[in-house]
C-alpha cells in the first residue's frame, strides 16, 4: 500500500474527503516525526511503539572493491509492533 492508497482508505473509513484525509495523515506523520526528533517515544496502544535508537560506529566492507570502511554512528527509528498488530 502506498500513501495515496492509504489516504483513500482513511477517507472511506472516516467518511472524509480525500483532501481532508491527506491533511490528517500528514499532520499525524508530522507529529510523530517531530516527537522522534525531540527524542521522545511515540506509543500507539494496540498498534505499536516508535522510538529512537543509537547505532554505534562500526567497520564495514565496500562491496565494490572489498576495502574496509568506517561507518559512522547514527540515530535510527525503531518500530515495535503492538499486540493487536502482531500477525
Amino acid at each position: 500500500m502506498n500513501k495515496t492508497q492509504l489516504i483513500e482508505k482513511i477517507a472511506a473509513g472516516a467518511e472524509l474527503t480525500k483532501a481532508d484525509a491527506k491533511k490528517a495523515l500528514e499532520a499525524t506523520l508530522g507529529a510523530i516525526a517531530d516527537a522522534l526528533k525531540e527524542g521522545d517515544k511515540v506509543q500507539l496502544i494496540g498498534f505499536g511503539t516508535f522510538a529512537v535508537a543509537e547505532r554505534p560506529a562500526r567497520e564495514g566492507v565496500n562491496p565494490a572493491n572489498g576495502q574496509k570502511i568506517q561507518i559512522a554512528a547514527k540515530k535510527v527509528v525503531k518500530f515495535k509492533a503492538g499486540a493487536d498488530l502482531a500477525l
